[in-house]
């Protein structure tokens, strides 16, 4: 094993080197998979990771050694090979891409076994090829510039520099050419040429990986960090940043599961990943369940507070005199909100923002603020009623309904837009008044 760095114990080395190995596979294996996923080609992976065996194979009985370079050209040579059918076949054969992706690499894949099978002393470790060997890093040494390291490292950290000189160099055209290849084509971006590019560097970072996490373990590192990380930001520096972090956070809990449970460690690290992802699904900010759960819950509670608001701003509208104040009991007012705690709720949530307010006898009215936000959503639902109106052939009574929906989402920005289309009207369709604009109320609430 090796005795670097002195300061560690012997266990405590066995765990840094593992470690280590595992965070730069993991990092090289993050930023390219960020770009499968923005491409949606995320099962590539699997294909180049299955067909390289042919690769492996092929070079084989070539140099008739298992030496790591002729070996890293074969199989990087059939990771392009796969790409270029696999595209090919979508393109000129007239089938979907995840139909070409699964005739090529399973017929690929197919060739390597039967070649390996003919081949007299050439044996596969079956555990090596599928779960990888990242367990043996520390004890499978070489030596450079006078320091033993994991030989895995050899071609690891290679490769994971050469992936973030790539996505470097290549920021502007690999991001236009994920984002919109029609739009990278017509800049002068040729879309294909990256696309290939993009497929070489996905072949060498799968196959220099093969070793450390195997070809079942690589794919889940190739797409569940970068999937994990697209959950928590809809920007791609932070993108590859974060699927960078899972990755190394992947390490650390795979080698402490695999000792803890004694089982393997590359397995481990996927089981690390997709825990992550789990609590990404369920916790991320944005696009998490349990976010978009409470953005619907505040949406409703905004929606059923708002309908008070304009509910009452009408029944003024009704009294004598449009400034006179309604007064309503509460369970009233509740009504007004629409059954259930969503109501109940938006009624405390106006009372707290001095919108809703109670009189000594323990009836509620607007206040001047509930007030002024009763007459722009009455004022949008009825430039709405009024724009449908002259724009579109519909009944009088389907007029009611989506402006009922879109009075909470129109603001005076859009106010004013309507407001122009309509040249000037002063009434909706059912001949209502309606209400003027914040600049015209400005004389009433001086004198309020």
């Amino acid at each position: 094993m090796i005795d670097w760095p002195v300061f560690l114990s012997p266990d405590a080395r066995l765990a840094f080197w593992t470690i280590l190995c595992g965070v730069v596979c993991n990092a090289s294996c993050a930023i390219i998979g960020c770009y499968l996923v923005l491409r949606r080609m995320s099962l590539l992976g699997d294909a180049i990771s299955h067909a390289v065996l042919a690769g492996i194979a092929v070079a084989f009985l070539l140099t008739g050694s298992l030496a790591p370079l002729p070996v890293f050209i074969g199989a990087v040579t059939v990771g392009l090979l796969t790409a270029f059918l696999t595209q090919s076949l979508a393109t000129w054969g007239r089938i979907t891409e995840d139909s070409s992706m699964g005739i090529v690499f399973t017929s690929l894949f197919a060739i390597g076994v039967i070649i390996v099978s003919q081949i007299d002393g050439v044996h596969l470790d079956t555990d090596c090829v599928l779960y990888g060997s990242i367990d043996t890093a520390p004890v499978e040494i070489i030596t450079v510039a006078g320091y033993d390291i994991p030989h895995m490292l050899q071609i690891l950290v290679p490769m994971t520099v050469l992936t973030l000189l790539f996505v470097i160099a290549f920021w502007k055209e690999l991001k236009i050419a994920s984002f919109d290849p029609l739009l990278a084509t017509t800049m002068g971006i040729g879309a294909s040429f990256m696309h290939y590019l993009l497929m070489a560097m996905v072949a060498g970072v799968t196959v220099s990986s093969l070793e450390a996490v195997g070809a079942i373990v690589v794919v889940a590192m190739l797409i569940v960090p970068p999937a994990t990380a697209h959950l928590l930001t809809d920007r791609l520096g932070w993108m590859l940043v974060w699927s960078v972090a899972i990755g190394g956070v992947s390490a650390v809990l795979g080698y402490w599961g695999a000792v803890r449970f004694d089982t393997n460690v590359a397995g481990m690290m996927a089981v690390a990943a997709g825990g992550q992802f789990t609590l990404a699904v369920a916790f991320a900010p944005k696009h998490g369940l349990l976010s978009r759960a409470i953005g619907r819950m505040q949406l409703a509670l905004r929606i059923a507070a708002e309908d008070v608001i304009a509910k009452l701003y009408r029944l003024e509208e009704q009294a004598a005199e449009s400034t006179n104040r309604v007064d309503v009991s509460r369970k009233e007012c509740e009504h007004l909100a629409g059954a259930g705690w969503i109501g109940r709720l938006a009624i405390l949530v106006l009372s707290r923002r001095k919108q809703l307010a109670t009189s000594a006898s323990g009836q509620w009215h607007l206040t001047t603020t509930g007030r002024e936000l009763g007459r722009s959503l009455v004022r949008s639902h009825r430039l709405w009623e009024t724009f449908l109106d002259e724009n579109f052939e519909l009944p009088p009574d389907h007029l009611h309904e989506p402006a009922e929906r879109l009075e909470h989402f129109i603001g005076p920005q859009l106010q004013a837009r309507l407001v122009q289309e309509l040249a000037q009207s002063r009434t909706d369709p059912q001949g209502k008044v309606i209400p003027p604009g914040e600049a015209a109320n400005d004389s009433e609430h001086a004198a309020e």
